[in-house]
């Protein structure tokens, strides 16, 4: 794998990287930053087919997009207005299942913060407004998965299967793959190629409409709810047990997978993609 940028490989393979950053442009009577400090990072290897690039976030939002490259590109840009971006550290780990890059805060009350993939490791952060914009390039057959606290989630152009998970954002997929979301304040818009996914194909918020374009002449058990909105699909729709304007349970095509939309404040659309 090759990096780009001054970075040291550490011996359990993880790679923390720190650089240069610029210094406030002005300060106000009370010595208070008026502007933001930033900082640049860039990263870029090979990740195997069927792999994953997971991109791991606190505070600021993620970007990616297909390339017809055989590279994945991350950069990231951190800013703080009072607090040193050069204190949050870009990680970078290698799996099995591929690489996973986290923002690392500096650590709460002891609790060690640490990159690791999956629900793997520890990340979070208190008291510190140094936000980290992860913009990606994922070359076709790479897996995205993706996921902040506070920041939008916006993917498009991919060719593999993508998730997405934030709590303060939205959510806006397209795939030729299958995609899955998850959000609790925002929306959610994802589009998709994959009409044949194993398990439960989910996309959940509380205050949010969820909008999900599938293939045509896909097959699915669908499972959708809402509480404060409405419900309509373009596909037909065989309707098992009592219909209600809140819930539905029913069937397109002849079914046989598991699709579940659930959302509280908010709307539901199933699209057909065709």
């Amino acid at each position: 794998m090759k990096t780009i940028g001054a970075m040291a490989l550490a011996a359990a393979g993880l790679i923390t990287v720190t650089g240069s950053f610029g210094m406030p442009m002005g300060s106000s009577l009370d010595s208070t930053p008026v502007a933001q400090q930033a900082q640049d990072w860039e990263w870029q290897g090979s990740v195997a087919r069927g792999d994953a690039i997971e991109i791991k976030g606190i505070n600021g939002g993620i970007k990616a997009s297909g390339t017809s490259g055989s590279q994945v590109s991350v950069t990231a840009l951190k800013k703080g207005r009072h607090d040193d971006p050069s204190e949050v550290t870009i990680e970078v780990v290698e799996h099995s299942g591929g690489v996973t890059i986290c923002a690392v805060y500096p650590d709460v009350k002891g609790k060690k913060n640490e990159c690791a993939p999956g629900d793997q490791g520890h990340l979070s952060s208190r008291d510190n407004d140094v936000s980290v914009q992860f913009t990606v390039q994922v070359p076709a057959g790479v897996k995205l998965v993706a996921s902040t606290v506070n920041g939008d989630i916006e993917a498009g152009g991919l060719q593999a299967a993508a998730r997405a998970t934030t709590v303060n954002g939205d959510v806006k997929l397209s795939t030729s793959g299958e995609a899955r979301a998850t959000t609790v304040n925002g929306s959610i818009q994802a589009s998709m190629g994959s009409a044949d996914w194993n398990g439960t194909l989910s996309f959940n918020t509380v205050n949010g409409n969820i909008t999900v374009s599938l293939p045509e002449g896909v097959s699915t058990d669908v499972s959708a709810a809402t509480v404060n909105g409405s419900m309509n699909t373009d596909f037909p729709l065989t309707i098992k047990g009592q219909f209600s304007t809140k819930s539905m349970h029913g069937t397109i095509g002849s079914g046989g997978r598991d699709l579940a939309l659930e959302t509280v404040n908010g709307s539901i659309h199933l699209k057909n993609g065709s």
